[in-house]
Formats: structure tokens, sequence, C-alpha cells
């Protein structure tokens, strides 16, 4: 399989990114995939401006000449792709969220009606074919609530993707915290083999993979340096 992995973390050393690398070399245990890795922040990313050029032209390319077109191309190309991001005020970093709206060019404007009722503009490629996972790491002691308005973008943007939505990800880079962190990381290895063989996690995997490594209280407590 072809993997492309949008790391949307803006640091070198990622507490979210951690996790991604652990589901990678659980993908890749039994079979070696192709696996793309493209470092947004280090990427020239314009805003998009809105001017639907891209729809005239129809070629999946933006009018920008920078490197949203290279990913664009990989987009097209790619049987998994993989959103790894830390959460940014409840969403994106903003970085990542301008390569997501500079999708457009793989869309046509042509509007059709969704067995659901939603109304979508015709894709440009098939993305029925294209499996998307979401990774995202939060710096919360908990998960509810904070990840919701992040769900339903994603929702709205990649239709059901696997969701993966982790609290207390500052502690995969304390080395003190080791002794909860390295299970977690195991477990996301254990997820990237699970996902390999069937492109999908199951509700269980899911939610193990979200617990938090310790109670609140005490993360709040080491946080505020108590």
């Amino acid at each position: 399989m072809k993997i492309l992995v949008l790391n949307g973390s803006p640091k070198e050393k990622s507490d979210t990114f951690r996790l991604t690398e652990a589901f990678l070399k659980g993908m890749n245990r039994k079979d070696r995939h192709e696996v793309r890795i493209i470092d947004v922040i280090e990427k020239k990313i314009a805003p998009c401006r809105g001017c639907f050029g891209c729809w005239q032209r129809g070629d999946g390319h933006c009018v920008i000449d920078d490197d949203q077109n290279i990913i664009l191309d990989a987009y097209r190309s790619a049987d998994v792709i993989i959103w790894s991001f830390p959460l940014y005020c409840y969403g994106m970093p903003s970085h990542l969220k301008a390569v997501l709206d500079r999708t457009i060019p793989l869309l046509r404007m042509k509007m059709v009606r969704e067995p659901d009722g939603t109304v979508q503009h015709e894709g440009l490629v098939d993305f029925s074919r294209i499996h998307t996972l979401v990774i995202c790491g939060c710096g919360f002691p908990h998960w509810e609530g904070n990840f919701d308005s992040l769900k339903l973008l994603c929702k709205n943007c990649f239709g059901e993707p696997d969701m993966v939505c982790v609290p207390e990800t500052p502690l995969l880079n304390v080395p003190q915290a080791a002794i909860v962190a390295d299970p977690l990381l195991e477990k996301f290895q254990r997820a990237g083999e699970e996902y390999a063989a069937a492109l999908r996690l199951s509700p269980e995997t899911v939610a193990a993979l979200e617990t938090p490594m310790i109670p609140a209280e005490e993360y709040i407590r080491n946080v505020n340096g108590q």
C-alpha cells in the first residue's frame, strides 16, 4: 500500500508523531508498505484564495504555484492518508488546515446528493478507495468535549474516518513517564497491525488508545508543578 502521512506538528520533537511512528511500525510489521511522510511545517503552503481557478482548470492542481500541488499529487495516489497533528484551539494547526482548505482542486464544481441526504461536490478522484485515519493528541487530561469540533470537521471532510484522539500526550516526551508512555506506544504498534490487516480500527481498539495514561488530578498536579 501507499501510505501518505501529513505530519501537522510544528515541532521536531512531536508528542503526537511518536504515536504515529509507533502506528506505522505496526503497519509495517508483517508487510512493508510505501510510506511517505510530509512535514507540513517545512512546506510553503499559502492560504486558499477562494478563486476557484482550480475548478476552471480541472486538472487536480491549484493555480497557486507552491508545495501544495506536490501534496495533491501524493494525495491522489495514496491508498491510506494519515493526518497526524496536535490539537490547536480545538482543531487543526493553521498550516495543516491550509493544506485541507486547498484540497478543493480534487473536487468538481458539480454538486451531488449523497444517500444520507447531504450535498457534496463531485470528486475529481475516487475518494472511496482512499482510507483516511486521523491521529490527534492534546495536552488536556481527558478528551470529552475537547475533540468534538475536530470530529465534526473530519466527518464532514473525510466521511467516516477512523479517528484516535489521545489526551495527555506531553507525557510521551517526559523520561520519567516512560512507565505509562511505553505501554501506550505498544498499543499503537498493535493498532497499526490491526489497521494494516483490516483498514479499520475496532471501537475497542480506539477506546484503549484514547484511555488517559494517568488519572486527571495527578496529571494536573504534574502540569502545575505541585
